[in-house]
């Protein structure tokens, strides 16, 4: 069997994550982008009309990984406590593997670009809050399992654990990892959504 090589797309888009990673907060320009890949700024055009566009593509790919496996998940579990700590859970360890998007997501490698790409940057974590608040809506309705407040409250404080964490990574120059200690993390977040959450 032998290896594909990749496209040059993907080449491109593998060496934009790489420099998010190596140095993150750092601006990204066409020039050094088109350096690292070894190829001409015109190059680089003739894939992505635009270095929005390179990063609209990094967005969908972390949407399309994360959300089919939010699927699955959804499909596998039955019980809304195991749906949400997995879905938690897998976003995370996505963060932790893949640092440099998550510098794309949380915003901070799109300073300077256009407002618009930021906007579609948040919109990860809007549709994750989204599955997270059908969950517990769902949890109410077929378990009895009543939250502590509403389902709109509920999965903005389970947001706002998951985004605190990437963010810190991030913050931390990816050093403090998004799913360190996430059991016992987790279970202080299921009691604050659930009274008496613990199985």
């Amino acid at each position: 069997m032998t290896d594909q090589k990749p496209s040059r797309r993907e080449a491109i888009l593998h060496a934009l994550v790489e420099l998010l990673e190596t140095d993150p907060g750092a601006r990204i320009t066409t020039a050094g982008l088109a350096k690292s890949v070894g190829v001409t700024e015109a190059a680089l055009y003739r894939h992505f009309p635009s270095k929005r566009k390179m990063f609209e593509a990094l967005i969908e790919f972390a949407e399309e990984a994360v959300f089919s496996r939010c699927q699955v998940i959804l499909q596998e579990q039955d019980d809304v406590r195991v749906r949400l700590q997995q879905l938690v859970h897998l976003v995370l360890v996505f963060a932790e593997r893949n640092s440099g998007l998550c510098c794309v997501l949380t915003g901070d490698a799109l300073m300077g670009e256009n407002e618009a790409l930021r906007k579609r940057a948040s919109q990860f974590f809007e549709r994750l809050e989204t599955q997270v608040r059908q969950a517990l809506k769902e949890g109410e309705i077929r378990q009895g399992l009543r939250p502590r407040t509403s389902a709109a409250r509920g999965a903005d404080f389970v947001l706002v654990f998951v985004e605190g964490r990437v963010q810190r990574f991030v913050r931390s120059s990816f050093a403090r990892l998004p799913s360190a200690d996430f059991e016992e993390s987790w279970s202080l977040v299921a009691e604050s959504v659930w009274p008496q959450a613990s199985q």
